[in-house]
C-alpha cells in the first residue's frame, strides 16, 4: 500500500493558488502603471465629446473681457463704452445712440473689429465736404487718417488706418533733385537726369500723369511710382 504524503495530496491545489496569486500581483502591477493613462485618455475623450460645453465656455470668457472704445463726433451720445472683442464700429455707433442727421461715414469702414483703447471719430457732412474740394481727394483723405505726432489723435476706424506713406513723404517730381528720384522703383541716374532735363526745358509738370511725356518713362513705370510721386 501506498503512503500518500500531505505535499502530494495538496500539490495541485498549491500550483493553482500559487499560479492566481502570481496573476493577481502581475494585474496589480499593470493596472497601477496603466491606469493613470487610461483615465487621462478617457476625459480627453468627455472633454471632446462635448464640443457644446467647451464652445460656452470660450463665450463665456469672452463676455468677461471687456474693450474700451472712446467715440466722437456725429454719433448720439459720443463718450467711451465697454464692448466685447468681437464688436465692430458699427456696434459702437449703435451703443452710442447712433448716427445723427449730419453724419457721413464715407471715410469709415464700419465692418472693422474693434481693439483696445480705440478711438473712433464720426465726421459730419461739411467736414466731408472739405474733403472733396480738395485737388487730390485721396490724398487729402490720408492726411487726416495718420497721426501727425504723439500729441495729436488718431482716427483708429478710418479707411486708410493702415496707410504708411503720406503725401508729405511722396517724391515731387518737380522739385525733387537727382538723388531723390533715383530712390522710385524703375528711375535710375540717367531717367531721373531726363526728368530734371525735361522741367528744365518745358517748365513744371502740370500734372503727375505728365511724367510719361518724359523719354524712358512708359505705362509699366509710371504704374509702378505713381503711387510715391506728387507734383
Amino acid at each position: 500500500m501506498v503512503k500518500i504524503t500531505f505535499h502530494y495530496r495538496y500539490r495541485k491545489q498549491i500550483i493553482v493558488g500559487t499560479s492566481i496569486s502570481i496573476i493577481l500581483i502581475i494585474s496589480i502591477i499593470l493596472l497601477i502603471i496603466y491606469y493613470p493613462k487610461i483615465f487621462s485618455k478617457k476625459k480627453d475623450i468627455v472633454l471632446q465629446s462635448n464640443p457644446k460645453e467647451t464652445l460656452e465656455k470660450k463665450e463665456e470668457l469672452a463676455e468677461e473681457l471687456k474693450y474700451k472704445v472712446d467715440i466722437k463726433g456725429q454719433v448720439l451720445t459720443p463718450g467711451i463704452y465697454e464692448m466685447s472683442p468681437s464688436s465692430r464700429v458699427i456696434d459702437v455707433i449703435e451703443k452710442a445712440g447712433g448716427l445723427t442727421k449730419d453724419a457721413n461715414t464715407t471715410v469709415l469702414n464700419l465692418s472693422k473689429k474693434i481693439k483696445d483703447e480705440m478711438v473712433i471719430i464720426v465726421y459730419s457732412n461739411s467736414e466731408i465736404n472739405e474733403f472733396l474740394k480738395t485737388k487730390e481727394k485721396e490724398e487729402y483723405l490720408m492726411q487726416q487718417c495718420i497721426q501727425k505726432d504723439e500729441n495729436s489723435l488718431k482716427n483708429d476706424a478710418c479707411i486708410c488706418e493702415n496707410t504708411t506713406t503720406s503725401v508729405s513723404e511722396k517724391i515731387s517730381i518737380n522739385k525733387a533733385t537727382l538723388e531723390q528720384l533715383m530712390t522710385l522703383t524703375g528711375i535710375g541716374e540717367s531717367k531721373a537726369q531726363d526728368i530734371i532735363t525735361y522741367r528744365e526745358k518745358n517748365g513744371p509738370f502740370k500734372k503727375i500723369d505728365d511724367l510719361k511725356n518724359v523719354t524712358g518713362i512708359g505705362e509699366s513705370v509710371f504704374d509702378k511710382i505713381k503711387e510715391n510721386i506728387t507734383l
